[in-house]
């Protein structure tokens, strides 16, 4: 199986199975947040204690690359520092900002370097981003 085939793979199984979906009524704050240009959508649910991601729950609805990003990313950055979390969304950001010339780093994204294909679609980079900038918005949101 090529790397683009496991990468597909990966991406089904998070939008068929996916990862902290069902919003929990305890938060600190919630976003929701729209791509326009396909109308996916995001509610998400922020949890921290301190300066520790402490849960990370969402619902939506959307394509495949929306909803298994979302997934991906509420289990990443669970658990992680603020400063952990902003660093693993700026590779992210940078890995779907390199149109399809980076292939991400696999230790600190973990799964999520399987959208290091979607880059190469300017249409479907919002997609994947829309949970992340829903985490940026909300943790911006959480009083430190």
């Amino acid at each position: 199986m090529n790397l683009d085939n496991m990468y597909q793979e990966v991406i089904l199984d998070h939008y068929k199975h996916p990862e902290h979906k069902g919003l929990s009524a305890k938060k600190d704050v919630q976003v929701h947040h729209i791509n326009p240009s396909c109308g996916d959508e995001i509610t998400l649910n922020l949890s921290m204690s301190g300066d520790v991601v402490t849960e990370i729950t969402w619902d939506g609805i959307g394509c495949s690359i929306s909803m298994a990003s979302v997934s991906m990313m509420s289990g990443l950055l669970t658990g992680k520092t603020r400063e952990e979390a902003q660093s693993i969304l700026a590779a992210f950001l940078e890995l779907m900002q390199s149109k399809g010339t980076e292939s991400g780093d696999e230790v600190l994204l973990e799964d999520a370097v399987a959208f290091a294909g979607v880059s190469k679609f300017p249409a479907r980079i919002k997609c994947a981003l829309l949970g992340w900038m829903a985490f940026k918005d909300a943790a911006f949101q959480v009083v430190h």
